[in-house]
Order: structure tokens, then sequence, then C-alpha cells
């Protein structure tokens, strides 16, 4: 069973077609009768109504459909940087990617970064150059960009056919044939014929490329081509896969998704190149003791699985997105949340099909699935069979960077806001919502501008939710600069029974981590049961800051003395005790304010680029590369957030439009004296504030 299936995401910089190829792809396999388009805003793959108003994918969508004997998943997944965590937590699950690019753009920034993610996570991958059709499409362009900037080996197995700017379809390198496909039957229909005399040349010295790659790849196969003799197409494809599962090479076809032209091959390469989940395993894991094991992933062995997703359905309640990767898993079971460690029933189980369901009984080591009735699961959790205490890697969320203080505009939606949004954070996990004790103040954080826009929109058509928001603001933190002491005491009398707790800690700054906590009480100076408490209030107060109220980060905090009342110490009196004493170690280290620094590609006309670079000067950037991309010049720069709010309609205006960029979160640094000086003069009225007085 594993070896005729294939999970495969789709990826690409935003607006390169990953969504159209994927209708057309249903459109083939007979998923669908008619093909949903983007532009109008009926793609099956874009469901959500903020996907069909912007034309942008936003959440990842899952989709089942067969081809030649073989079952394929389908994850397309968003280009915009906003929700480049989508990306991330897809490609954890899948074994395969289709990497697009534009014919016309080629190699772009968010296809860099998409590229560094399927790396991480030692993805195979084919390359389709999409938009063919476009008169400034220039396919052996696009493939030296692949080659240039992505460090890939490209190996060709198709070109297009071209009349003048019309694509009329391609020539298989493999076979010297070409590829005609019918405009009438929007592709269905196509006819193979000899390849076109001006190609020809081409074609073959194509085909002697591929077969020296492939000699290179296998040594049995180079005996074969130097003796010269026949080599089959099977084996040609077999030796093509080989060196796609290594990542020795990467497949690269052409076509056009919207003119239909090139997804059947596109399908067929998926199904040729493309790992099975056999090919993958084994799967690494680690016991709750934390030594490691292998899996095969076969239906045999006890049930594994990880969450990669949580959506809420309105429906059908809370569907939890998993990769199973070993046994098999039937409704009515009880599993164990290894991650929470607690159990859940399994309720029903759906195959996907982007918002359509089909409900199957069991699924099987390879698969993927939604779950309904997981009351308890997050993304990245591991369930396993009750017998099998096990942990997968989980998934690495980025912290957000960008907030803003919401509030209702009547005051009776305040608790149905909270819930709501409690809810958008356990569907993403990017996305952080939290009461401001002090201000009174809801904050909403992500990843950008866009995140947050779309999740307010969501809010608003869903929920029915009326509500105001601040400007968006940078997510600072808070950290120290040097080891101390903290001592925390609360003694409280009050004529019955008392509280008493005291701590002292040592405080620490450390790196690769945000918060270390650990108790070096010997003795029992303080009672073990207090111990938590004492984490707990430590945690708290690392979430609220001391100076500004931003959470403090890279700080490790050391119990190493106190002292407790045997009748007056309490839970709450040595949390407390925590929170104090950690707030006192922070004010003695030096403490300092963080700010988020952002990687941002821009890409200009070569007129435009002296004013750019000026302008980026003035914004606190520095030029990290420079250089030439297609026929633009590309900039990166490390760029303060605060300095970015806005810059999208700046750019537009100083390249007279053809100015873009993208920007992903780089590192945090400290803030310039002068910023921390406006920092403390410019503290906003909070949004509850101004709304209620």
């Amino acid at each position: 069973m594993n070896q005729i299936v294939r999970n495969v995401g789709i990826m690409a910089h935003i607006d390169a077609g990953k969504t159209t190829t994927t209708e057309r792809m249903l459109f083939y396999t007979g998923v669908n009768n008619r093909i949903g388009e983007v532009d109008d805003g009926n793609a099956t793959m874009d469901w959500m109504e903020q996907e069909k108003e912007r034309g942008i994918t936003i959440t990842a969508a899952a989709t089942t459909c067969s081809w030649k004997g073989h079952r394929i998943n389908i994850i397309d997944t968003p280009g915009h940087i906003d929700f480049t965590v989508e990306v991330g937590r897809s490609l954890r699950v899948l074994d395969g990617a289709v990497a697009l690019f534009s014919g016309v753009e080629g190699v772009e920034p968010q296809s860099e970064t998409v590229w560094r993610q399927a790396d991480r996570y030692r993805v195979p991958r084919i390359a389709f150059v999409n938009k063919m059709d476009r008169p400034a499409a220039d396919f052996h362009r696009c493939v030296r960009m692949i080659k240039d900037i992505l460090k890939a080996n490209p190996l060709i197995l198709q070109i297009p056919v071209k009349d003048g700017d019309e694509l009329l379809g391609n020539v298989d390198i493999i076979t010297q044939r070409a590829t005609y496909y019918d405009n009438a039957t929007r592709g269905i229909e196509y006819t193979v014929k000899d390849i076109p005399a001006h190609l020809k040349d081409e074609a073959l010295v194509l085909r002697e490329r591929l077969m020296e790659s492939l000699a290179e790849i296998d040594d049995g196969f180079m005996t074969a081509y130097l003796d010269g003799a026949l080599i089959e197409e099977t084996e040609i494809k077999r030796i093509i896969r080989k060196g796609t599962l290594s990542g020795a090479i990467l497949p690269v076809l052409c076509g056009s998704s919207f003119k239909n032209k090139g997804v059947q091959p596109l399908l067929d390469a998926i199904v040729d190149y493309l790992p099975s989940p056999a090919d993958v395993s084994p799967y690494e894991y680690w016991t709750i003791e934390g030594e490691e094991g292998y899996l095969k992933g076969t239906p045999d062995e006890p049930f594994s699985g990880l969450v990669f997703k949580i959506m809420n359905d309105p429906f059908v309640g809370q569907l939890s997105y998993m990769r199973i990767y070993s046994g098999e898993l039937k409704t009515g079971e009880t599993v164990l949340n290894n991650s929470k460690g607690r159990t859940e029933r399994i309720g029903r189980i759906i195959r996907l099909h982007a918002n359509k369901r089909e409900e199957v009984k069991k699924i099987q080591a390879g698969d993927i699935c939604a779950i309904v009735g997981l009351k308890g699961a997050s993304t990245g959790d591991t369930l396993t069979g009750q017998d099998f205490e096990i942990l997968f890697e989980t998934i690495e969320v980025p912290a957000p960077v960008v907030s803003i203080a919401i509030a209702p505009k009547k005051k009776d939606d305040l608790k149905k806001m909270w819930l709501v949004f409690n809810r958008y954070t356990v569907e993403d996990p990017s996305l952080n919502v939290k009461l401001d004790s002090d201000t009174g103040e809801v904050i909403l954080s992500g990843m950008g501008e866009l995140h947050l826009d779309i999740i307010m929109d969501r809010a608003r058509r869903e929920h029915n939710l009326d509500m105001l928001s601040s400007p968006p603001q940078v997510a600072y933190r808070e950290t120290i600069t040097k080891s101390v002491t903290g001592i925390g005491k609360y003694i409280k009398q009050s004529g019955g029974k008392g509280q008493y707790g005291h701590v002292v800690l040592h405080v620490s700054p450390i790196e690769g981590a945000d918060f270390v906590f650990e108790n070096k009480i010997v003795g029992g100076v303080i009672p073990r049961e207090y111990i938590s408490s004492v984490e707990a209030g430590v945690k708290e107060r690392m979430e609220k800051g001391v100076l500004f109220g931003y959470p403090l980060v890279n700080i490790k905090v050391e119990l190493i003395d106190g002292s407790y009342h045997e009748v007056d110490s309490s839970e709450l009196a040595f949390k407390l005790a925590g929170s104090l004493g950690l707030k006192d170690g922070v004010t003695k280290a030096n403490p300092v304010i963080l700010e988020p620094i952002m990687k941002v590609d821009i890409n200009v006309p070569g007129d435009c680029l002296g004013p750019v670079i000026g302008d980026l000067s003035s914004r606190r950037g520095r030029i990290a590369e420079l250089g030439d991309r297609n026929d633009f010049k590309y900039i990166v720069a490390h760029i303060p957030l605060d300095e970015m709010f806005g810059y999208t309609t700046h750019l537009r205006s100083a390249t007279q439009g053809r100015g873009y960029y993208t920007m992903e979160f780089f590192h945090y640094t400290p803030v310039p004296q002068h910023i921390l000086e406006n920092l403390m003069k410019n503290r906003e009225k909070t949004v509850t504030e101004a709304l209620y007085g």
C-alpha cells in the first residue's frame, strides 16, 4: 500500500501558479468535472472567503486524487511570507514536493525561503516551470537561476514548443517526441508527434546531457551507457528516480497550468520520481526516556502519527490533520497523545478534499487524514497506540513579530472575542493572544500585517464580531546582560492564616533558548511541593516582562535558596514570590529591550536602485547582499521591523509600481538608545481606554 501513495506538497513564490496547477491536477484525475480559477474566486483549494477575494492561498489545503493506480495526497501551500509556518508544518509531514517557478520571474525571494525549508526536512523535489505561455517567459533562464541561486542540479526532462508567444506543447527529452495539447478539450486530448525541426538539435544535446548525468548516479547505468547499449525508458526513469530521492538531481518539466498544457506529464513525474512513504523510511523517533529509535513505516507496526495542523470546521468541530507513520488507525480506538500525556478517542476519520470530506473507517501507514473528536491535540503532537510511548520531532513555530491591541465595540462581546481568538491560536500556532493584566488590553500577535488582517477579517465574518484595533506595533522582547541574584518575598498577615513565600534566584543570560528553569534547592529549605509554583510564577513574569511589559527571553533561572513557614506557606505565596524574585533580578541585571530585525529581499528596476538604497539607510537598514536577478536589481537588507510599516506603499511610489519585496524574521538585537527613549515617551493609549474611557 505504501508503494502506491505519494504525499506531495506544492510550493512556490506567491502568484507562481500553485493553486492553478493543483486545480488542473484535480480536473485531469477526475476529482473535479470543472476547473476552478483563482482569479474567478472559485478555486477548490482556496476555499476560505479571504482566499477567494484576495486571490492568494492562506491556509494549506489538502486533497486526494488518483493517477495511474497511485493515490496522490496533495497539499497546496501558501506563498506569502506571513503564512510561511503553513509551508513549514506541511513539509514536515510530506515525502516529496513540486517546486513551481514562473517562467517569467524565475526564482523569486519566497522560492528561496521555501526551498531552504524543504532542504531542512530533506524533501526530494521535482521542478515545474510554469507560465510558459507568457511572452516574456524564458525556460532556460529559469533553469540557470535554479542552478545558480538555489544551488540545485537541474536535469531538463522537457523543453517548451512555441509558435511565437503561443505555447503549443513540450518535447520529452527521454522519448525524443513532442506532445501537442488540444485547446478545445482543455488539454484532455493531445497528440504525440515528431520533434519540430528547429528543436531537434537542442533535444539531442539535452538527451546526451541527461544520460551523462544519470551515468554519474549509477555505476551499472554508466557501464551500459559507455558500452553503447540500448537503455530502455523504464531504466532511464528508474535512475532519474534514484537521483531525485537522493537529492543528486532535480528533474525539470515545463508548461502552462492556466492554458492546460503540461499538467499530465507533471502527474506522471510525481508518480515516477517522487518518493512513496516506503522510500523515505525509516522514521526517527525518541522514547519518553529520550532514547532514539526508528520505524519502518509499515501497517503491521504499532500505530503512530503526527498532528501537523488544526482547523475548526463549523459543521464537524475541530479537525486534526495527521500524518500516519506506522500501523493502522480505526474509528472508535483509544490512542495516546504522548506530547500531552493523555488519552484520546478517535471519532471520525476523514480523507481530505479541500473543504469536502470523505469518511473512512480506517487509515494506514503512509497516509494523510483528518480526525474528528480529538479534544486536546495541537500542532506537533505525537499520537500512538496504547503501549507505544514515543515522540516524533515536533514542528518549529517562529515567534510572532507584530502585535495589535483589540477590543470589541460592545463590552458584552469581550468574552466571545477572547474565546474566538483563542480558538484561532489552536489552528495557527504562529498566532498569539493574551490579556495584559496591567492595561486590560487583549493583545493579538502574528507574523505580519497581512496575517493579523486576515485573522481579524475571519473573526468579523465567521463570528459576527464588531471590533476596533490599534495600529500594528512591533513585538519587542526584554532580556538581561549580566548574572545577578534576585530575592522574592511574599509575606502577608491578615489576622487569620497568612501567606509566606521566600525565594532566592540566580538569574543569568543564556543563548539558544528563551527560558530555562533549574531547581538547585538542597536540604529542603523549600518543600518539593512548592517548587513547581515557583517555576509557574517565574514563567508568568517572563511573559509579562519587567521594563515595558514585553516578554522576557534568553534567561536562565536557578532556584538556589529560600525559606518557608509551616503554617502560612502556600502554592500561591511561592508563585508570587517566584514572580517577585525574577522581577528583582531582572531589574538589577542591566535589562535591555530587543527589537526584531527582518531579512528583506527587495527587487527593483536598475534605474531605481539609488533612491531605494538611500531610503533603506534612513530606515536603519544594513545592506547584506546586492546583485542582479533577471532584468532587476535585488537587495538583501537587514532592517528593524519598526521601520517597515507602510513600506509597500513607499516602494511602489519610488519604483512606479514595479518594485516588490518579501520579508522574514532574522534575529533580535538591542534597541538603540534613541529608539528606547521614544518607546518610553510614546506609550500609546490603549484601545480599551480609547473605547471605554
